[in-house]
């Protein structure tokens, strides 16, 4: 992580307080800062690339008019054979360069019967079901607690503050409860029907090992899914990705239009 840090401050001595993560398809965002620095991952050391389709790989430093913003063009997931500290680590790199808050984007599926394809969902709460925790292992005391809370993963001050600002842009925005499964293999049926017995409003495969570490940094955490298929067995066609990032890529404009206006207000 260290290499890491040194790589990135070698690039740019700049030290932005919010970072945003972009998701599958949701990469249009990077695009509307000035005065870009764009580090690709390839060269950072140790920070996995992204392989996962719809996901641009680098790092983009860069303003908001006055504001600095870092921007994680694309992360990195289970599914493609990282473990949980490598899907992590851009967090805590963002973190020793001086981020405090967070905000991650993700495309998920849709379990909430009230959704529809490509509607913006707040997640309010999550279930980890990826069988494992990105806190296993010896803790330093001097960097977070050994357990920590994540009674509100999702900073709720954050949350109203984003309702606010949909409410004046006139974006919907619902909220939901979103449950992390490592893929690759899209949910069948049943999963879904138990997934929604046990409270789950949306499903994905990400963002739950980011918030838990930026939690346990101490840091606060926002949470939007673009919500880019209806989940399986709920309506009688099959999943696949082109249809994820074709979805993603119809909401990216009323993405955009909202984290301009909303990251100057956290």
């Amino acid at each position: 992580m260290q290499d890491a840090v040194a790589y990135i401050r070698s690039k740019t001595g700049r030290q932005p307080r919010i970072a945003v993560v972009l998701g599958s398809g949701l990469g249009a965002f990077a695009d509307e800062l000035s005065d870009r620095i764009e580090v690709p991952y390839a060269g950072i050391p140790g920070w996995p690339a992204s392989t996962a389709i719809g996901h641009a790989g680098k790092l983009v430093f860069g303003k908001l008019d006055s504001l600095d913003v870092a921007v994680m063009a694309g992360r990195s997931h289970l599914y493609e054979g990282y473990t949980q500290a490598q899907v992590t680590l851009g967090v805590r790199v963002l973190h020793q360069l001086g981020v405090r808050s967070m905000v991650f984007t993700n495309a998920a599926g849709g379990i909430n019967l009230s959704y529809s394809q490509g509607s913006l969902v707040l997640i309010s709460d999550h279930i980890n079901l990826q069988g494992s925790n990105p806190l296993l292992g010896p803790n330093d005391d001097s960097v977070g607690p050994r357990f920590p809370d994540m009674s509100e993963a999702y900073s709720a001050a954050y949350r109203e503050t984003a309702h606010q600002v949909a409410a004046q842009l006139g974006i919907a925005l619902s909220d939901g409860v979103y449950a992390a499964l490592t893929g690759p293999s899209y949910e069948t049926p049943a999963e879904i029907r138990y997934l929604r017995t046990i409270g789950a409003d949306l499903v994905g495969m990400s963002t739950v090992p980011e918030v838990i570490v930026a939690n346990y940094l101490g840091m606060r955490a926002l949470a939007i899914s673009c919500v880019t298929n209806i989940a399986a067995g709920v309506l009688p066609q099959k999943i696949n990705h082109e249809e994820v990032l074709e979805t993603g890529r119809g909401v990216r404009d009323t993405l955009v239009r909202f984290l301009k206006a909303l990251l100057p207000k956290l």
